[in-house]
């Protein structure tokens, strides 16, 4: 995305900065994202970034959602490639959750510092809080629609939370250096493959 030009709408413009945080984030963390900073790699005013973000939890969130919207798109694509073509229904949705994991991490991994805006540094985009916006809830939803033909009897919704949890909980302790290296492709089979399945 390129810099708005003169006709461009507020929406353009909000969209290009919310772009532009995201490269510097992964560039720099969120620490070089400061509002100084932001304006000069933008090109705009200090006090445009102002009418747009009230202040950096406000710029945080709108990263957020829009990386949210990412994810819940790549991770629909991956479930529709995995299930099409498919004659046999069953094995077209055993197929989903597991290129739906691999969607998962791919995106965790290649963007870690949005990773961090979407689960770590706006709490108020939690699931359970009233008035969330739609994107968060569009990954659940993804997640819960791989999980779904698993579940055999179990409660979809919440073996959707333990799938997010252990792809969630892989990603940070992978990242922090807490888990063998040796065992990264181990661990991901088995959330993909095994873990999730009834007896």
């Amino acid at each position: 995305m390129s810099a708005p030009t003169e006709g461009a709408t507020e929406e353009d413009r909000r969209d290009f900065i919310v772009m532009v945080a995201r490269e510097l984030a992964e560039a720099e963390g969120w620490t070089g994202v400061s509002t100084r900073r932001l304006a000069e790699r933008a090109e705009v005013d200090v006090g445009d970034l102002y009418r747009h973000f009230a202040d950096q939890e406000a710029l945080l969130a709108a990263v957020a959602v829009c990386a949210f919207a990412d994810l819940a798109a790549d991770l629909a694509e991956a479930h529709a490639e995995a299930t099409e073509g498919h004659a046999e229904a069953t094995e077209g949705t055993e197929r989903a959750w597991p290129a739906v994991v691999s969607a998962y991490l791919d995106f965790a991994y290649a963007n870690p510092e949005v990773y961090d805006a979407m689960l770590a540094l706006t709490p108020d985009l939690a699931l359970g809080v009233d008035g969330v916006p739609a994107a968060p809830r569009a990954v659940f939803a993804e997640l819960r629609a791989a999980l779904a033909p698993l579940a055999e009897g179990r409660d979809p919704d919440s073996l959707a939370e333990v799938g997010w949890s252990l792809l969630h909980g892989v990603v940070m302790l992978t990242r922090g250096g807490r888990l063998r290296p040796e065992a990264q492709e181990e661990r991901e089979a088995m959330i993909a493959d095994r873990l999730l399945r009834w007896p």
